[in-house]
């Protein structure tokens, strides 16, 4: 992973803690950012961005609850780590619930920190390859005719030209034509790599 093109957001409101962390992570080569408080962190990320945010629980405002509640429903998808005191465990356990990627307990490891976070950015950057592919995906699919979005969904489903024919009311001949205008438009190299394709895209859909 090239750590220069991913960041580590800090959001923690005891100053001596961020810079702990800044200094702990940047060590390891990776770049760091650090917000007082839930709302400097918003005023100054642009969504998008690729990383992790490690967050602590409690803090004076809007916590890290909540901040981690209004990403969620935002559609920010930035992976989280929750950083928790004694007796938040709680608290911990309910930000997991809600998606958050890990949560660490003071006073934590070193290496355990910095292992969830080298988990959170590999995570992070294979949601992203992910998206991408859903992406070039969806562009190969609005290129696609009505009757060949129909054609594909059939094919992907297993059934047999003269099946998709009978069904469709032409020729196996006609379909043999809209399935090989479909491999070419989606760029499908084989059969198997189609119904990849059908798959990420209705992966996809059922996520938004």
């Amino acid at each position: 992973m090239n750590h220069s093109e991913t960041t580590v957001f800090v959001v923690d409101d005891d100053q001596a803690m961020r810079t702990s962390l800044q200094w702990l992570i940047e060590s390891t080569g990776m770049s760091v950012e650090t917000y007082a408080s839930a709302d400097d962190f918003l005023a100054h990320y642009v969504p998008g961005r690729a990383g992790c945010l490690l967050l602590d629980v409690r803090m004076p405002g809007m916590s890290g609850l909540d901040l981690q509640g209004y990403l969620a429903r935002e559609n920010y998808r930035v992976p989280v780590i929750i950083i928790t005191g004694h007796g938040d465990v709680a608290m911990a356990v309910k930000a997991m619930k809600a998606g958050a990627a890990d949560f660490i307990e003071k006073p934590f490891d070193d290496e355990d920190l910095l292992r969830s976070i080298r988990n959170a950015l590999a995570f992070d950057a294979r949601q992203r390859a992910s998206r991408e592919a859903c992406a070039e995906v969806a562009v190969r699919l609005a290129e696609l005719t009505p009757r060949e979005h129909e054609v594909m969904a059939m094919v992907t489903e297993g059934r047999a030209n003269k099946e998709i024919a009978a069904a469709l009311g032409v020729s196996a001949k006609t379909v043999e034509a809209h399935r090989a205008r479909v491999m070419e438009k989606m760029r499908a190299g084989s059969l198997a790599e189609l119904v990849r394709m059908a798959l990420l895209a209705e992966r996809e859909l059922s996520a938004d």
